[in-house]
């Protein structure tokens, strides 16, 4: 992994189903050792790359003020929505992702990380401008592990 930084898998429009092909290759990245960002659509794809399954939801989830909610430590986030497809939990347990956070209200699943690599994921946007900053801190966890992987040490949320 001589001279990788990082990989950011941005949000944009579509069903990730129909996205095979970016969805292997975001799996791929991640795998050889690259620290991954997935936002949004591209939170769906990596989930899929890495054997996971996604859903159409029955409505979609737009909008600012979005709560999302950490389980093992009850921290809520305020966040920003615009999707129409959801990572379905319970397909995360068999490719080894685990997940981090979760809608209170659509029940939907928020984030999740890979247990060995260093992959992070998240449904929502990353707002770094106007607006709530109350995951910043995941911008900012990422480049420190983009750093770290470049020196050799592994990811974690400090």
């Amino acid at each position: 992994m001589d001279g990788a930084g990082g990989a950011v898998l941005s949000n944009g429009p579509g069903n990730p189903a129909r996205l095979e092909l970016p969805a292997r290759a975001a799996a791929a990245v991640a795998e050889y050792g690259v620290p991954v960002l997935a936002i949004c659509l591209g939170h769906q794809l990596l989930a899929l790359g890495m054997g996971a399954r996604t859903y159409k939801l029955p409505y979609g989830h737009r909008g600012p003020n979005k709560p999302v909610v950490e389980p093992g430590s009850g921290r809520c986030y305020i966040t920003t929505q615009n999707q129409e497809y959801a990572v379905d939990r319970a397909s995360l347990d068999g490719p080894g992702l685990v997940p981090w956070s979760g809608s209170p209200g659509y029940g939907s699943t928020e984030g999740f990380k890979h247990e060995r690599l260093s992959a992070l994921a998240v449904q929502f946007h990353l707002e770094a401008g106007p607006g709530t900053r109350d995951t910043f801190w995941i911008s900012k966890a990422f480049a420190r592990e983009v750093e770290r992987k470049c020196r050799g040490r592994a990811w974690r949320r400090s």
